[in-house]
């Protein structure tokens, strides 16, 4: 094999690569495995820069040079070794009170001259084919020092010679001990690189050594894509980006000062490629152009948000302007911003997460060693207040809901500069509590607004763009108003997308996220009705539909169909995997479903004596189900902060690890809910979903996404769903916008002028009244500050918009519909101007006092009280529960999906909607969900009643007797009717005998529908 085909030549051209970025030839001979550091630099380096401090230590050593090094160099390995490389990098050693320093970091700005001096005398070196052990002779292809200390190595493989990225792997797993002190305390971060494919592991652990991908994406870093890397340039590889970016001295130095730390007090965290990408792409754009930006980060689940937020946040805290003021841009100079100026006085991050406050400070607290960088607002608005006006405070967590209570609490912040990361944006960000944050942090002024403009005008201006605010925006599924209030325009087509995409096609490739849509399984109710009202009114088709689909739905048998398919499939798919760890959430589409499904679920798990499969449910606030108050903590028996831990917990655990420390009584393994838990819920053990909703947009997404998540047992074929509500195929169209990467089309900004000229139309509003009540309104945020005044002002809102409550009401007595389509109107202008005044810089007071007086007014504006249908007796007859298909709906790339945009639009005034007979509407649903139903699909007390109807003797007994006195005869001779077709239904035969309350309500019931049915049939009904 010629030379150009062996591995050397690889090694060559990285080492030439890197010598040529100023990084210094190691040799291998200098290093010393015993203290695992090369002496010859580490003193190399402390000479070059710390001449005055060597002198000392060498002083303590009678001016024995190799002393005082074999002493220094033994000292710094026990530091290392007790304190760990980071720390001991970032803050140097104090030897005998003399501090020396291991390495020197760029400072956030260079104003001094001398400020990268030390910087410079940084030694970096890579060494090829070191011989680390002193128990054998394996040699690293690359090593890589700082200063004398091994931060890093790198198994280089070609494929040329039959060996790829995985011999790497498999070479760190089996011939690389961990325990070897370079490997154990010394190195940082592995990396297996061949020209295709990078990837990186923090720990060697044998044969469970976790590599993951470090590569840029199939299309580049930050855009739509999927794993690998784009094709390499001439002369150059797919993987040039290692050592020509990451490993570049700058670049390496400061991944080393400001991005690796550990996490949970062990595990070092070294960064994923796109988030080290997004991270110096937002803060290099910021620098560059100051703040008065927005930036949307579309990352998929999976992504490590939290680090990337930490890391981000910490980088825009200390974040400065270039040195060069050439690489400043022309409009920020226009602002008066110039070079090596801090680009924001503050950082704000809008959560509601705590566990990211947890993961900040101590991350921040590893770069910086200042306690209170990191201040989390979880008591009142006034703390935020002060957290604001805080010089120590550089960082403030809290949550969007608290703005609007500090207006008169702050101070000072006019003209400060704030950054706000924006945790799981969405279009709730174009609400009343997003224009509160701006008021409070431009204080109703900036630059854009006049001293002395009136109140009316500042709160206008308020909502818009505001060049003391840059927004970064974080969510995997952003909705076109997110996309259209944090996008970037393409150059090209105008249209707003993200500023930085790390897709779930490029998330689930690479392994960190699973694909949720693979194994999709789909059953379908069937079922028909019977009207049993002794008239047949006519009813809403509408709504007496709706309450026709919610009597089947809460259908004690529906329930217990669908409860027994759910505890059987678990017990069969689920509860084996993950080494009986696997756990399932059931969505359900209402409170009142979720209780009784729930109820279901552990009627029938009881009733079969299963011991796996004991389930919790979860909903919020108070619930009345026949006439009983619930809550989700007096269902389950612990308080609702308790249900994540009790959900997590799981007996398998306490087996391998042996006595638990705090073990429960029981393991949970089902949770069945209602809107809680739906997203943000992060449960790894989480593996089947069985979804009784009907799922659309975004909710789709966030819902199926709880199953995503990885842990080291779960594997793709563990992912399941079980869906009775929805087709697979629609599922995988609300995926499809977020599998990629989305772009929306722009708003015109004049459909705001179009539906204030529709509301001004209907003669109900008057340009004084509501410019008295914006006013009124406005003065009393200012000013009110007392108890009295308050309530002063709240008066004076409820009298300046009397006039007009007054004209609604007498408009909706002459034309109900008119009034409708008014009320339609203005409540459409609302929540258009609420989205579109961040959006377009309108700085139109007319437009704003529209706003705050309809908001007003809308909440006083008489409601029509609709008539509520009753659809009376009916009868659920006929009901099968099948699967209907297995699907893999798993999505292929199709590139950036453009949603629909902002159009506006309401929904119109409300017709009266043609009636029809209540038995119409019954036909109606029967032909379309009961198709091809039979005898065999008779629920099963309808089949029993309709025996006890054909039974002679009870015949004789309902044509002589009343009710009352036929339930003489009924109850013993029903209950043999049962028994007697004991095969037709074991089960529910058996809950039958086993419940005595189900057994009372069936006879009183059965009782009734029986008496009746026979009498009709006699004609005597």
């Amino acid at each position: 094999m010629s030379a150009v085909h062996q591995e050397k030549s690889f090694e060559d051209a990285i080492e030439a690569s890197l010598l040529a970025s100023g990084w210094l030839p190691g040799t291998p001979a200098n290093y010393r495995p015993e203290l695992g550091l090369d002496t010859a630099e580490l003193f190399t380096f402390i000479g070059d820069t710390q001449p005055k401090e060597w002198e000392k230590l060498l002083a303590y050593h009678g001016n024995d040079p190799d002393d005082a090094q074999r002493a220094f160099a033994q000292y710094l390995g026990k530091q290392i070794d007790e304190r760990g490389v980071l720390d001991v990098l970032r803050r140097g050693v104090k030897d005998r009170g003399v501090l020396i320093r291991l390495a020197y970091f760029k400072p956030a700005h260079t104003i001094t001259d001398d400020a990268l001096a030390f910087y410079r005398k940084n030694r970096l070196t890579v060494t090829r084919q070191l011989r680390y052990s002193q128990a054998n002779t394996n040699a690293l292809d690359l090593t890589l020092f700082v200063n004398g200390i091994p931060l890093a190595t790198a198994e280089l493989k070609n494929p040329l010679t039959g060996q790829t990225v995985e011999h790497a792997k498999k070479q760190y797993r089996d011939d690389r001990d961990p325990k070897e002190l370079l490997f154990a305390r010394r190195t940082l971060v592995h990396f297996a690189v061949d020209p295709d494919l990078v990837f990186v592991t923090t720990k060697l652990d044998r044969d469970k050594t976790r590599f993951l991908p470090f590569n840029m994406g199939s299309e580049g870093p930050g855009v739509s894509g999927g794993a690998g890397n784009p094709s390499a340039k001439p002369g150059g590889y797919r993987t040039s980006y290692l050592w020509e970016r990451i490993w570049h001295p700058d670049t390496w130095l400061d991944l080393v000062r400001r991005f690796l730390h550990t996490e949970k007090g062990s595990d070092l965290i070294f960064p994923r490629f796109h988030q080290w990408h997004a991270v110096l792409s937002l803060t290099d754009h910021a620098a560059r152009h100051g703040s008065g930006h927005n930036y949307l980060v579309m990352h998929s689940a999976g992504s490590g948000k939290s680090n990337t937020i930490a890391w981000l946040a910490h980088r825009l805290s200390s974040l400065h302007t270039p040195a060069d003021p050439a690489a400043l841009d022309a409009k920020a100079i226009a602002k008066g911003l110039g070079p090596n100026q801090p680009v924001f006085d503050k950082v704000i991050i809008i959560t509601d997460r705590v566990v990211l406050d947890r993961q900040l400070q101590d991350t921040v607290f590893q770069f910086d060693h200042v306690p209170g960088v990191v201040q989390r607002i979880d008591k009142d608005s006034a703390q935020l207040a002060t957290a604001l006006q805080s010089e120590t405070a550089k960082v403030v967590i809290t949550t969007m809901q608290k703005f609007p209570f500090i207006l008169d609490k702050v101070n000072g912040l006019k003209g400060k500069r704030f950054a706000i990361v924006v945790d799981e944006a969405h279009s709730s960000q174009s609400g009343e509590s997003a224009a509160a944050l701006k008021k409070v942090l431009v204080k109703l002024g900036t630059d854009d607004i006049d001293a002395d403009a009136d109140l009316l005008t500042a709160s206008a201006l308020a909502r818009g763009k505001h060049n003391t605010l840059s927004y970064f925006a974080f969510t995997a599924t952003p909705k076109p108003k997110t996309l259209e209030l944090f996008g970037t325009p393409h150059p090209v087509t105008g249209n707003p997308h993200p500023f930085h995409t790390y897709s779930m096609r490029q998330a689930i490739e690479e392994g960190f996220i699973l694909d949720v849509l693979r194994n999709y399984v789909t059953y379908q109710a069937y079922w028909k009705l019977a009207n049993a009202n002794p008239h047949d009114p006519e009813v809403d088709p509408k709504k007496a539909g709706a309450q026709l689909a919610r009597f089947v739905s809460l259908h004690p048998t529906m329930n217990s169909q669908r409860a027994e398919i759910i505890v059987e499939h678990f017990r069969r798919h689920t509860a084996p995997r993950l080494g009986g760890r696997a756990k399932a959430m059931v969505v359900t589409a209402s409170r009142e479903n979720a209780v009784r499904l729930h109820e279901a679920i552990k009627t029938y798990v009881e009733q079969q004596h299963y011991t796996d499969c004991e389930a919790l449910v979860a909903f919020s606030g108070d619930l009345k189900i026949d006439g009983v108050e619930l809550t989700e903590a007096r269902i389950n028996g612990f308080g609702e902060g308790e249900l994540p831990a009790r959900f997590a917990y799981t007996t398998a655990d306490d087996k391998h690890a042996g006595t638990p420390a705090a073990k429960q009584d029981k393991q949970y393994r089902i949770l069945v809910v209602a809107e809680k838990y739906q997203t943000g819920f992060d449960q790894p053990l989480l593996t089947t979903m069985y979804v009784d909703k009907a799922l659309k947009g975004v909710a789709a997404v966030q819902t199926l996404s709880r199953l995503n998540r990885t842990h080291p047992l779960k594997t793709q074929g563990d992912i399941f769903v079980l869906d009775f509500r929805n087709d697979a195929e629609e599922i995988a169209e609300q995926f499809k916008p977020f599998y990629e990467t989305a772009a929306t089309t722009p708003t015109d900004p004049n459909l705001l002028y179009t539906a204030q000229n529709e509301v001004m139309g209907y003669a109900i509003l008057v340009d004084a009244e509501m410019q008295k009540y914006a006013e009124a309104l406005l003065a009393a945020e200012q000013k009110a500050k007392t108890d009295t005044a308050i309530q002063r002002a709240h008066a004076a809102l409820y009298h300046h918009t009397d006039a007009a409550r007054d004209r609604y009401v007498v408009l909706a007595a002459d034309d109900r519909e008119r009034a409708d389509a008014f009320r339609a109107a203005l409540r459409d202008y609302v929540r258009m101007y609420a989205f579109l005044s961040q959006v377009v810089p309108y700085h139109d007071v007319e437009l704003e006092r529209l706003y705050l007086f309809g908001r007003a007014l809308l909440n006083r504006l008489p409601r029509q009280r609709d008539a509520s249908v009753d659809i009376g007796e009916v009868e659920l007859t006929h009901l099968r529960i099948s699967k209907t298909g297995e699907h893999d709906v798993s999505l292929t790339p199709e590139g950036e999906q453009v949603l629909p945009g902002f159009t506006g639009g309401g929904t119109g005034s409300q017709h009266e909607p043609e009636k029809v007979p209540l038995s119409q509407l019954i036909e109606e649903f029967n032909n379309h969900f009961g198709v091809g139903l039979g005898d065999a699909d008779k629920i099963w007390v309808e089949q029993q009643i309709a025996a006890a109807a054909e039974d002679g003797t009870l015949q004789a007994a309902a044509l002589v007797n009343d009710e009352s006195n036929f339930g003489v005869v009924f109850d013993k001779r029903f209950e043999d009717i049962v028994i007697s077709r004991h095969d037709d239904n074991g089960k529910l035969m058996q809950r039958y005998l086993d419940d005595k309350t189900l057994q009372s309500q069936l006879k009183q019931f059965a009782r009734r529908q029986a008496y009746q049915m026979i009498r009709r049939q006699k004609g005597l009904a």
